[in-house]
């Protein structure tokens, strides 16, 4: 045999040999092929800065045709939705819970105003993201001002109809998108901690065999879970204590909300990404797999999709739905609600609910993988 032939032969043989390998090997296959498809999809339809079908809370209190006529065009705009509250106080209500990303105040004497050629009208905007709240305010300034030049031009007065757009921000003054930005690192720095680090634990345990050892002593599964859990929460809860320092007094993030109700959140969602992470670890029984199933899991939909770059609203309503299945996504808007708006109770009330049913639920899962039996 010729030594073309041979290395050939021998190149043929060794191909082989790793395409079976691969082909047993799921967890390659899966991040080989899956993984961009993954990459792909959430990119694709997961991330968007547009602005689509805003909720803007328009308080009338002058309900004159002149008024009304005034902001007809925000019903007509596609990037708008307009409320109807019936006062300020409610409309304020509604933006604190963020149920609007905006409020148009008509002033009672807008038409008395309007026939001098000095009118106003407010608008307070939702500055915690400066971005949508950049866009928002120049689809409300169109939508008032475009149809008042209209009219401007067709009787011949001054452009602008005396119309004035007066813009007043909440929330985060500055527009300093650190702001936005800050509170939302917690939220990922929360879930790496504890989703990625623990799915290792006992797909570890699995590979060296030492968990069959411990199935034999009268250890029980709630206890070894608790014991995996109890050193990554010390660790959790120093990351978490850095985060919040750094943001008050390095990044000077304001923390309007009560810093009690931040801690126990934030270790309520610790907890959850915790026992994420040894659910995931149980499964897959295979660190490389467990690792990159936890990336996938836990990390790159808290980034992509809990709300922490952009407003979920102007996502495919299936994402949303994907997005409202994720414990991060809750915490995302309970953190930045209570560093930049306060502490809104029914808020803070249905997220924590819905993390401790995440917490339960996980937990009586991990338990039950971890029964003592063997396969």
């Amino acid at each position: 045999m010729s030594g073309a032939s041979g290395f050939r032969t021998r190149l043929v043989a060794l191909t082989r040999k790793e395409v079976r390998q691969l082909l047993r090997d799921r967890s390659n296959l899966f991040v080989g092929l899956l993984l961009p498809l993954a990459l792909i999809l959430l990119f694709g339809y997961g991330l968007s800065f547009d602005v689509k079908d805003a909720p803007v809370a328009i308080v009338l209190e002058d309900r004159s045709p002149t008024a009304q006529e005034a902001i007809a065009g925000i019903g007509g705009s596609p990037y708008l939705v307009p409320v109807w509250p019936a006062s300020m106080a409610e409309a304020v209500v509604l933006m604190r819970a963020k149920k609007v990303e905006a409020i148009v105040r008509v002033p009672v004497d807008f038409s008395q105003r309007r026939g001098a050629g000095d009118a106003r009208i407010q608008l307070i905007v939702n500055g915690a993201d400066a971005t949508t709240a950049s866009s928002i305010e120049g689809y409300v300034n169109g939508a008032i001002q475009t149809p008042s030049r209209h009219a401007a031009d067709r009787s011949g007065g001054p452009s602008g109809g005396g119309v004035t757009l007066v813009q007043r921000t909440w929330f985060n003054e500055a527009g300093n998108s650190t702001w936005y930005l800050v509170p939302g690192l917690l939220v990922l720095v929360m879930t790496l901690i504890g989703a990625f680090l623990t799915s290792l634990l006992i797909a570890r345990e699995w590979e060296r065999g030492t968990l069959e050892s411990l199935f034999v002593t009268p250890v029980r599964p709630i206890e070894l879970v608790l014991s995996k859990l109890a050193p990554y929460l010390v660790i959790g809860a120093i990351d978490m204590s850095v985060c919040l320092i750094s943001a008050r007094f390095l990044f000077e993030v304001p923390i309007r909300g009560s810093l009690v109700v931040i801690i126990i959140a934030s270790l309520l969602y610790l907890i959850v990404a915790l026992l994420l992470g040894l659910f995931i670890s149980g499964a897959t029984r295979n660190q490389f797999a467990a690792s990159q199933m936890a990336l996938l899991a836990s990390f790159m939909p808290a980034m992509m999709l809990s709300g922490f770059v952009f407003d979920l609203r102007n996502v495919p309503v299936v994402i949303q739905v994907i997005s409202q299945l994720l414990p991060a996504t809750h915490f995302m808007e309970l953190v930045k609600s209570l560093f930049l708006a306060g502490t809104i109770w029914p808020m803070v009330l249905k997220d924590c609910a819905i993390l401790t049913l995440y917490a339960v639920l996980l937990a009586f899962l991990t338990g039950r993988m971890l029964r003592k039996r063997l396969d």
